[in-house]
């Protein structure tokens, strides 16, 4: 497994402007990218995503390149089949657990029926232990139930690699600990590559194989296996 990037986007908002020129590479199968916020880490997790485009720039994966602007190739999100766990986790308020997790399988323009029947799906609604709360709505879940919900949304198509944006930052400390203690068993079971971005020391420290600091839209220190 390697990661293999190098981006540059400049961003503008009313009078501020930002410049993101990111680069590095790694062979860890569990990369975090750590740094303050505002230091740009989202923005290049979208980027790697296919969310956001970059001004220039090269995304590869394994070996397989999924944005090369040099060479003009640039593969949809969808095309990147990498799985993407946003902050606030993104859970559609109108759509149950199970829609929810479907709606990463769903083709067409309606919405998947609360009924659904899909064993990719029924697989992480086990696995997950959501089966009680699998015809909620994302705001009758508990924050561990809503995460939890949001990592089998992306897990359900066999992404090639996971992405995750802060996963704990709406948590509480004994929650932020208990869930890591599942992520971490998760990928080792999966042996599924991750790359976490976090201002969290504590992540770092738990999650971690190597680390790539960024501050102010630069990488301050290359990937050093974590302490």
């Amino acid at each position: 497994m390697s990661w293999d990037i190098a981006l540059r986007k400049r961003l503008r908002h009313e009078q501020a402007r930002f410049e993101l020129d990111v680069r590095f590479a790694s062979a860890a199968r569990r990369l975090v990218l750590f740094g303050p916020s505002g230091a740009g880490k989202t923005q290049t997790l979208k980027m790697i995503a296919g969310i956001s485009r970059p001004d220039a720039g090269r995304v590869a994966i394994g070996g397989r390149v999924l944005d090369d602007s040099a060479a003009a190739v640039r593969l949809s999100p969808q095309q990147r089949r990498l799985g993407y766990v946003f902050q606030d986790y993104a859970l559609f308020p109108h759509l149950t657990v199970r829609q929810n997790i479907a709606f990463a399988r769903h083709r067409g323009w309606l919405n998947p029926k609360r009924a659904v029947e899909d064993d990719a799906v029924e697989r992480w609604i086990v696995g997950f232990g959501l089966q009680p709360v699998a015809t909620l709505y994302p705001h009758q879940l508990s924050g561990g139930q809503r995460q939890r919900s949001a990592l089998a949304r992306a897990l359900v198509h066999d992404p090639v690699a996971l992405l995750l944006d802060e996963p704990f930052a709406a948590l509480d400390t004994p929650l932020r600990a208990r869930l890591r203690d599942e992520l971490r068993d998760l990928q080792a079971q999966l042996k599924l590559p991750m790359l976490l971005i976090t201002h969290d020391e504590a992540d770092v420290a738990e999650l971690a194989d190597e680390v790539v600091t960024l501050h102010a839209g630069r990488v301050e220190t290359m990937p050093l296996a974590a302490a």
